[in-house]
């Protein structure tokens, strides 16, 4: 049985293994390049004159290439659930040949089992590799933009596209299982895993750590603008916190007591009056600075949070796969 689900398997695999292959070759040759470049601009920059110089020379680099990985990453899980998942068990229940294992003194379970556990470690594998080699390649990157939290970045780093992976082959699994058809399979695999990850993303994510709440003096140097809004023409300060590579909930300026009404304009922040007694007139309002995050610190508790519901959901699936091929399959 193994021998026969590798058969069917090797065509992905080897397109797999050979993708794998040709993006490692161009990894390996840019990647010292890029690292000697970043030890030789942007980690000197203290010795010299025009930092965001270095940097913006430095980020120039290999644009192609990041384009290309970024895409990569972030294609791969779908592509596994689609191509290596959906057709898994759907082609077998669309051309009958299950029928022909299932009389070669193969239990259901069997069957079952011996196609998860290849095809699925195999496609954990595959992203895991992938994800390793890119997350090596972007650290330069990485260290500058500090934004591995960020929506766009953090689902391509680390460990969770392992988690993604396998949450994708299970769905198309189940999808293949329950359809019996394999392109209809493929299509909704690939609308639910989007649409799961996108809600993933945006709703549970900012829940799965409780955040930050630091409330400090006001820093001037984080405020972006000034003005009065309704109702009340109440005044109110605009703030753009230094972030250091935290994820940002929420910023808000309030007064001493903790109000979020500042009350009225101060006098010194009219229009007729200089940007320095406008600065002076706030300093003297004795405001509070409240921002909600979470430091960047947590980039991995977050990385293990999230594989491991993934996981979790893509076991889930398997579950249900050995429940219904007992029950409903004949």
């Amino acid at each position: 049985m193994i021998r026969f689900t590798w058969l069917q398997f090797r065509a992905q695999a080897s397109v797999a293994a050979g993708a794998l292959a040709v993006l490692a070759v161009i990894l390996v040759v840019t990647g010292p390049q890029l690292v000697h470049l970043y030890g030789t601009t942007v980690a000197a920059c203290p010795a010299q004159h025009d930092c965001q110089s270095a940097v913006n020379a430095f980020t120039s680099q290999d644009s192609f290439v990041r384009s290309l990985v970024g895409l990569v990453m972030e294609a791969t899980p779908a592509l596994i659930g689609m191509f290596w998942g959906a057709p898994l068990i759907a082609r077998d229940l669309e051309t009958g040949t299950y029928r022909l294992a299932l009389t070669q003194s193969v239990t259901k379970r069997r069957w079952l089992a011996v196609k998860l556990a290849l095809a699925g470690l195999g496609s954990m594998a595959t992203a895991g590799l992938l994800s390793l080699m890119v997350t090596w390649w972007s650290s330069p990157f990485d260290r500058i933009s500090m934004d591995r939290l960020d929506i766009s970045t953090f689902s391509v780093r680390g460990i969770v596209p392992v988690g993604y992976a396998a949450f994708a082959f299970a769905l198309g699994v189940t999808a293949g299982l329950l359809i019996r058809r394999t392109v209809p399979a493929m299509a909704v695999t690939l609308a639910v895993f989007i649409g799961v990850l996108v809600g993933f993303a945006l709703r549970i994510r900012p829940h799965l750590i409780a955040p930050i709440r630091a409330v400090s003096a006001l820093n001037m140097s984080w405020v972006t603008s000034t003005g009065t809004r309704a109702p009340g023409n109440s005044f109110f300060v605009g703030l753009a916190p230094n972030s250091d590579g935290a994820w940002i909930y929420s910023s808000q300026v309030t007064t001493a007591a903790g109000r979020a009404n500042l009350g009225p304009l101060p006098r010194g922040c009219g229009s007729n009056t200089s940007y320095q007694q406008c600065v002076a007139a706030i300093t003297r309002m004795h405001l509070r600075q409240v921002v909600v995050y979470q430091p960047a610190s947590r980039f991995w508790e977050f990385q293990w949070y999230e594989t491991a519901i993934y996981v979790a959901l893509a076991l889930a699936l398997a579950g249900f796969c050995f429940w219904w091929v007992r029950r409903r399959l004949s």
